[in-house]
């Protein structure tokens, strides 16, 4: 699509901006952001003197405005930060958003808390991003809101007057009804949805979810077209529901791969590991990973499998996150119990099964393990589309790279041809997976990850930012990109 022939500025708007506020020796400063959504959209905001409205990702602080202004002037568009107190970042991030539509999203009911102060929080969280779009947005702008965190701004800002176009994106999976029903105030979120014009998700299973939820809860609505788009007619409006599966800048990913910094990072990382095949995984701290699962289904290889023994090494990387939250913290100890207890049993002189960092990685140490790595064990037990998945594959310059994947990652429905496929849950299952992917033949592992390297490389992030936006102002269902998303059932 050429998005400049659409006579609008882009106004983005997300929880966070895209920023970092970094500590330099006392001093606070405001870094640009970096990331596949940020690459993509900043260009189109840059050419269009759009503007990125989002929260600073620090309690309210005066001295940030400034700091804030500044960092406009390096992303080359505006950033319109959203001031947020103690009060709602402990109820709207860290309870409503994180407490509640993160597991319950995830198929995780059970750690939900349903706590009425949250959804309320929510609401008022909203209303501030809702106020601020509106004070900052033209009768023709467009306006692409993201994530769960905001799903009830469209409705809040059709309450003050607003009639621009507003789009929105579900950046995690939409779950089926049976758990969707779970929450309390399910009526009024999926109301508060069809007051955008155009909602993305990131499969098919998500947008067939969220259309079963919509049928059987709001009798009003007439659901037409199949595929990819679909339209439903609510209250003399309709609204465009959609599948566009989100991806990563493969070229920059396989450029900086290609780097010397990077071969001789991987070549190093090699050394110290010689002789053997590594297993990867890389993940932030979070239950839906399904790392604990994962060790457990090594461990049952391990057990199994004695030609694994000395000729695997799995490195698994385990970025921080929510560390003050108690949940976290078991899950952190749970890891570590898990990996001592298979070091422990299983480590001979001159090998040791698992190598476990729990740190980030900056980019080139990053790309360096996906370099390495012979094998990628990706098994979220839910994921909205994990873009690891697609990084390790970009990575793989050799090609001989196996994958295996959950079937209950987004990125499952475009990468299950090249895959080994398994269910995260089943620790025999991925057991054998890891076995299949030792002994996989050099021709086998060459011709499953050239076609996974076509899939990414066709339908990158640019791919996905230009499908959202065509769709959005595509003129009547047969202007719709076709082919946008693909379904995947397991079988």
């Amino acid at each position: 699509m050429n998005v400049q022939k659409t006579p609008k500025r882009l106004i983005a708007v997300s929880n966070r901006l895209p920023i970092r506020i970094v500590n330099d020796g006392g001093e606070k400063r405001v870094v640009p952001g970096a990331g596949g959504l940020v690459t993509a959209l900043a260009p189109v905001l840059r050419d269009r003197g759009g503007i990125w409205i989002g929260w600073s990702g620090a309690p309210h602080d005066p001295d940030l405005s400034g700091l804030i202004h500044q960092a406009s002037k390096k992303t080359g568009y505006h950033l319109k930060a959203i001031p947020l107190s103690e009060e709602d970042i402990k109820l709207y991030y860290h309870g409503f958003s994180n407490e509640i539509i993160w597991p319950l999203f995830h198929d995780l009911q059970t750690r939900c808390r349903f706590k009425p102060s949250y959804w309320y929080q929510y609401l008022n969280v909203n209303k501030k991003f809702a106020e601020a779009i509106r004070q900052n947005a033209g009768p023709k702008d467009y306006i692409w809101v993201h994530d769960y965190h905001l799903m009830h701004v469209a409705f809040l800002m059709r309450e003050m007057g607003c009639t621009q176009k507003i789009g929105f994106f579900l950046h995690i999976p939409f779950p089926p009804m049976d758990i969707f029903l779970k929450l309390p105030w399910r009526k009024k979120v999926l109301e508060a949805l069809l007051q955008y014009d155009l909602i993305g998700f990131q499969t098919m299973r998500d947008k067939r979810h969220f259309l079963n939820s919509l049928s059987q809860l709001i009798r009003e609505v007439k659901i037409r077209g199949r595929g990819s788009i679909s339209s439903v007619d609510f209250k003399g409006r309709s609204i465009r529901i959609g599948a566009f599966p989100i991806s990563i800048d493969y070229q920059s990913f396989a450029r900086d791969s290609s780097s010397k910094e990077v071969a001789e990072a991987a070549w190093y990382l090699h050394e110290a590991l010689p002789e053997r095949q590594v297993i990867l995984g890389v993940d932030r701290l979070d239950y839906t990973k399904g790392i604990p699962e994962r060790l457990c289904a090594f461990k049952n290889a391990l057990e199994h499998y004695e030609e694994l023994r000395g000729n695997v090494s799995l490195v698994q990387v385990v970025v921080p996150s929510r560390e003050e939250v108690p949940e976290y913290q078991e899950l952190k100890a749970e890891i570590e119990r898990l990996v001592g207890e298979i070091n422990g049993r299983f480590t001979t002189s001159g090998w040791i099964p698992i190598h476990y960092l729990y740190r980030s990685l900056d980019r080139t140490e990053l790309l360096a393990y996906y370099r390495l790595a012979e094998i990628a064990l990706i098994t979220p037990l839910k994921d909205g589309m994990n873009l690891v998945a697609k990084e390790y594959c970009a990575c793989n310059l050799d090609e001989k790279g196996v994958l295996i994947l959950s079937e209950f990652a987004g990125a499952a429905a475009q990468l299950h041809r090249g895959a080994i496929m398994v269910n995260p849950y089943d620790v025999e299952g991925v057991s054998k997976a890891i076995l299949k992917a030792y002994r996989m033949p050099y021709e086998e592992r060459v011709k499953r990850m050239k076609h996974l390297r076509r899939v990414v490389k066709r339908k990158d992030i640019f791919w996905w930012v230009n499908t959202f936006l065509k769709t959005a102002f595509a003129k009547d269902l047969t202007a719709f990109p076709v082919g946008v998303a693909e379904d995947y059932v397991p079988s």
